[in-house]
């Protein structure tokens, strides 16, 4: 999949090379080890034997989104230099361009930056730029699907639902007739995780609200917030989802569906190749759709995915832009979609023939990319984050009231956002 994007990133590492500027030179890159290491090593592979001289060493840790950006905000907050290249969640470039943790790329790009930036979908694209200037480059893309046991809904005969209580009386129907009390009608993210960010503000963007405005100004409308979180309780309360809804983290809902003990799920696109392992209880048998929506709402989802970006503190930074630019190729999308079904972020890649191949449901998923929404876009998303998961989880655990726990989580936004 030769492209006008990679030649021009051979020139520019060809240039480089013949300048002397990537002899000897180790370059420490960070992967969260939930982004798969052992596939990035592959590839770092493949562009060391483009670059001889330069070696790439890998920094794994850190499983979640959360325990990543503790690890990185320590790290480059103290201005260490050991780090060249990470990976980082796309919610926290603004943070971490406005701390002045990241190196913008425009210089480094060059005249090459149009021809790169145009070919990401919107949404990633649009990522990438912080108040005008590039800060880093896709990884690959992700959203918030709804996964549902294909097998149960047809033997049921029951559409898709695309509503919430489409979903909750389709859910007690299979239930019922099941008679399987291991079985639960939807799992969602209810722990004080980054996941319960995104339980809260779909149903809250469903009913055509944001969280904050175009200019950062924080635009939290009461009525609506209470109206979605009484729709989670709701489910509780009709025997859908857990009671202990409150305490159950991504994984806690991968483990379940995958093991046949839930009709729905709300999961990151990162899992779907967890559900098609071979000893997987729900192998062949998993349908992807759009999050529904609320009752005369709008169907909405939350963006995810990665990030490649370089550190401000790197002594490499010509050489650490040239390996971001290369992990950003379609060819590099291109292997992590057919090895990991990891989506990529350029919309060509979805339309090579392997990739189709080895992940079909790619065709499900592409529209729901496109349309995702982004999460609040904030230089203090760290504790925007923190504030409406601790809250949602809360509410979900009934450890305060709907009203109360808004007001809470109001109260405290408009102190980390004035």
């Amino acid at each position: 999949m030769k492209t006008r994007h990679c030649k021009a990133l051979c020139v520019a590492v060809a240039a480089l090379f013949a300048q002397g500027a990537m002899a000897d030179t180790t370059l420490h890159v960070y992967v969260g080890g939930a982004n798969r290491p052992d596939l990035m090593r592959k590839m770092f592979d493949q562009f060391e034997q483009k670059t001889p001289g330069v070696k790439v060493v890998i920094e794994s840790g850190g499983s979640t989104s959360e325990l990543q950006r503790a690890y990185l905000s320590t790290v480059l907050s103290a201005r260490d230099s050991s780090l060249d290249v990470m990976m980082i969640d796309i919610v926290n470039p603004a943070q971490y361009m406005h701390a002045q943790w990241i190196e913008p790329l425009d210089k480094y790009l060059g005249s090459d930056a149009t021809t790169i930036m145009k070919s990401y979908m919107p949404a990633y694209a649009k990522a990438s730029v912080v108040d005008g200037k590039i800060t880093s480059l896709p990884a690959y893309a992700d959203a918030q699907f709804m996964y549902y046991r294909k097998d149960l809904l047809a033997k049921y005969h029951l559409p898709e639902p695309k509503t919430w209580d489409q979903l909750a009386s389709e859910a007690k129907t299979v239930l019922a007739g099941e008679r399987d009390a291991s079985l639960q009608g939807l799992s969602i993210q209810g722990a004080p995780i980054e996941g319960a960010v995104c339980t809260f503000l779909t149903p809250y963007w469903s009913q055509g609200k944001d969280l904050i405005d175009a200019s950062g100004r924080l635009t939290l409308d009461k009525p609506a917030a209470e109206k979605g979180m009484n729709m989670w309780l709701n489910l509780v309360d009709q025997g859908v989802v857990k009671k202990n809804v409150a305490e159950v983290k991504t994984q806690d809902t991968t483990t379940d569906f995958r093991s046949g003990k839930a009709l729905f799920a709300v999961s990151w696109g990162m899992v779907w190749s967890h559900f098609q392992e071979p000893d997987s209880a729900v192998k062949d048998k998993v349908g992807i759709m759009p999050i529904p929506a609320m009752a005369g709402g709008s169907t909405d989802t939350c963006a995810g995915g990665w990030q490649w970006a370089v550190s401000a503190y790197s002594t490499h930074k010509k050489e650490a832009v040239a390996l971001v630019r290369w992990m950003a190729t379609p060819e590099v999308s291109k292997f992590l979609a057919v090895k990991a079904a990891m989506m990529p972020a350029n919309p060509g890649v979805f339309q090579d023939e392997a990739v189709l191949q080895s992940a079909p449901w790619f065709t499900s998923a592409k529209p729901v990319l496109e349309s995702a929404r982004a999460r609040p876009v904030s230089d203090r998303y760290g504790e925007i984050s923190d504030t409406v998961r601790t809250a949602t989880s809360a509410m979900l655990g009934r450890a305060v009231t709907v009203p109360d726990g808004i007001d809470a989580m109001a109260a405290r936004l408009r102190r980390v956002m004035r």
